[in-house]
């Protein structure tokens, strides 16, 4: 047990399809009236993101040793959904569970027919006494279905050893989709850096919550984080230490592709992450030809930002860009390259209009779709480029004009969202320059209202990132992440017309037994009505 733990003991048709308890459209960022969710529907009332529809009927269904994990013949990525399935369900069951594709009526059948409507993440999944049935227009929707039904099981099932049932999974129908398409977290590697297994260890437990975006911040002054073949000082030099000193570290080629990897079999997407010009100390002090003067600064292990700039007039500057966009696309099969953009304080207004006009040319020119910090907004956002917004109230003026011109937005705003931010004025971790932030704070607010004079068709999505100056251990990781990190995903995920504070704290509390199951180190916050905890 951690010291942490120790302390803190649209149309009528798709909504029949959905099973929708109120009037309106799924997936549209306009208010509306919290739904009225049918009586009997208790038993499937625990489930975090909220679903678009949960109706409670019939009699539950119970895994026992015969069940067995049908998946269809002719799908290969469907079947490794249900290996996956299987892996999270032996260790605390006991049970086989083999995987199948022979046809069979009982059981956890996943289905890739009869979801039409529901797009390329949503599923239906309906519990009766015989089956558990999970379907979807593609594997990304099962495994999200997958998510739902882990939550409609005992909290004990992520147990890794044997535990005694009965695994019972209550009768009803759940018919879902989400609200938005980019539903993100972001992990900083540079201040601290995390080893492969703790990355992967991330992954598992957000992939609980329907993310689908996994933002990884590999450079900025304390670190460099990714190996850059035809550059190896970045990453041997630049890499070579954190935040207070140590020996830091970084992920080879090799490894960053199995972070990719690892991350798609949990239908997530790698969004890497070099910020420029401004947080490049590590890249100044590996290469003395990037500053201006040509004299390389000393390596950094502190937490002021704002002091240092890639050179702008040099020519120098942008094949270094080159080499660095070009080796990073080719190992990153997603369509995303974030270019940072924030904090330049050390760059003039001309220079960094000037830096981010070929720095977004250089990203397009290796095919990915550019990604930055909303101060993007303040030079000229190249056509389909994305800003994340990472500002306090949504009242730049700047932003709203970029997205009412057709820049997306993913939206991280810092007094809601930024999850390195302390609880309160006792948390052991974390900052405090946005404020406090408790869960009704990262929960209370709505995406497609945020940004003053943007059009909420502009939101992509949301994103909850993780800033590390503070943060060194998984335990660490946990302990700031959740709760919060769910009520960002619930944003991303779940129809306006069902937030709602008091039903998301009753279905928060309900996870607090299946974190400890899983050794998540969770802040008990005293918002939330924990199982057992007063």
């Amino acid at each position: 047990m951690s010291p942490l733990v120790r302390r803190h003991a649209i149309s009528r048709p798709l909504c029949a399809l959905l099973l929708c308890v109120t009037a309106g459209a799924v997936g549209t960022g306009a208010a509306a009236a919290p739904a009225v969710h049918h009586p009997k529907a208790a038993a499937l009332g625990n489930i975090v993101p909220e679903p678009a529809s949960a109706r409670a009927h019939g009699s539950a269904f119970t895994l026992t040793r015969d069940t067995r994990i049908h998946v269809p013949a002719r799908s290969r990525e469907a079947a490794r959904v249900g290996e996956y399935l299987a892996s999270l369900l032996r260790p605390s069951t006991g049970y086989k569970l083999p995987v199948t594709t022979a046809r069979g009526g009982g059981g956890i059948v996943l289905s890739l027919v009869g979801a039409r409507g529901l797009g390329a993440e949503g599923y239906r999944l309906d519990s009766g006494r015989h089956a558990v049935v999970i379907r979807a227009a593609r594997p990304s929707g099962l495994f999200h279905g997958v998510q739902t039904l882990r939550q409609l099981l005992p909290a004990k099932v992520e147990k890794s050893k044997p535990q005694q049932g009965p695994w019972t999974v209550p009768g009803g129908t759940v018919a879902d989709r989400p609200r938005y398409s980019y539903r993100g977290a972001m992990l900083d590697v540079s201040r601290h850096f995390f080893s492969l297994d703790e990355v992967k260890r991330y992954i598992d437990q957000i992939a609980l919550y329907k993310v689908n975006r996994f933002h990884l911040h590999l450079s900025d002054d304390q670190g460099w984080r990714i190996a850059i073949k035809s550059r190896p000082r970045l990453a041997t030099y630049g890499g070579s230490t954190q935040v207070g000193g140590g020996p830091g570290g970084y992920y080879t080629q090799d490894e960053y592709k199995e972070i990719v990897r690892y991350a798609a079999s949990r239908y997530m997407t790698v969004v890497p992450e070099i910020d420029m010009p401004g947080h490049t100390n590590a890249a100044l002090a590996s290469y003395a030809e990037l500053n201006c003067d040509g004299v390389a600064p000393p390596l950094y292990t502190g937490t002021d930002v704002g002091f240092s700039s890639l050179c702008v007039p040099k020519q120098v500057t942008y094949d270094f860009i080159d080499d660095v966009v070009r080796e990073i696309a080719a190992i990153t099969p997603g369509r995303y390259l974030h270019i940072g953009g924030d904090e330049a304080h050390a760059t003039g207004h001309d220079d960094y209009v000037a830096f981010m006009d070929r720095a977004q040319r250089a990203v397009s020119k290796y095919g990915k779709t550019v990604v930055g910090w909303h101060q993007l907004t303040g030079a000229r956002p190249i056509k389909g480029a994305v800003a994340q917004y990472w500002g306090f109230d949504g009242s730049e003026p700047e932003v709203g004009a970029a997205a009412r011109a057709g820049t997306k937005l993913v939206l991280s705003p810092a007094t809601r969202a930024y999850l390195d931010m302390k609880y309160d004025k006792d948390t052991p971790l974390g900052q405090d320059w946005a404020g406090f932030i408790e869960v009704q704070q990262a929960y209370d607010w709505d995406p497609g209202t945020l940004i003053q004079g943007a059009p909420p068709s502009s939101v992509l999505g949301v994103e909850a990132p993780l800033w590390t100056e503070t943060i060194v251990t998984s335990d660490h990781i946990e302990y700031m992440a959740f709760p919060r990190l769910p009520a960002i995903a619930e944003l991303g995920w779940s129809p306006a017309r069902t937030h709602d504070w008091g039903s998301f704290r009753r279905r928060l509390a309900a996870q607090g037994p299946r974190w400890s199951a899983m050794g998540i180190d969770y802040y008990r916050s005293p918002q939330v009505p924990w199982p057992g905890v007063r």
